[in-house]
């Protein structure tokens, strides 16, 4: 990979991601907030069992919208990471676009949050794609 994207780059990427994919799935999310780190802390690392950091490319975390009314507080806001380390190795491992990872990172952070098949996702994403 010639260029690294920078963090910044990353959240341009992020939000223009978020844009892209369908309604369908922005519903579910209707605010969301990037987060762009190098990889993730150790904490979640140790949370979710994962040894290696770069297992994981990203993390949703969030309320979900079937409970947010009925908590008797208001809930913060949706938060998606994007773990840039690990996604560029993935994209010099695959030879996928960090565009592309990050969009993919991001439907199907969302999409497990809120219980989506892997059928679903892989429909989302054609749809992402087609509307690119």
């Amino acid at each position: 990979m010639m260029h690294e994207p920078t963090a910044a780059e990353f959240l341009v990427m992020a939000e223009e991601a978020y844009k892209a994919i369908p309604e369908e799935l922005r519903n579910h999310a209707e605010t969301v907030v990037f987060h762009i780190e190098d990889f993730a802390d150790d904490e979640t690392l140790d949370d979710m069992e994962i040894d290696d950091p770069y297992e994981l490319l990203g993390l949703y975390r969030g309320a979900d919208l079937s409970v947010r009314d009925s908590l008797p507080f208001t809930p913060d806001v949706d938060r998606v990471f994007l773990y840039r380390e690990p996604i560029l190795d993935y994209c010099d491992e695959t030879g996928e676009s960090p565009e592309w990872v990050v969009r993919h990172v991001l439907i199907h952070e969302i999409g497990h949050h809120f219980g989506l098949s892997d059928e679903d996702m892989e429909r989302i994403e054609l749809e992402a794609e087609e509307t690119k």
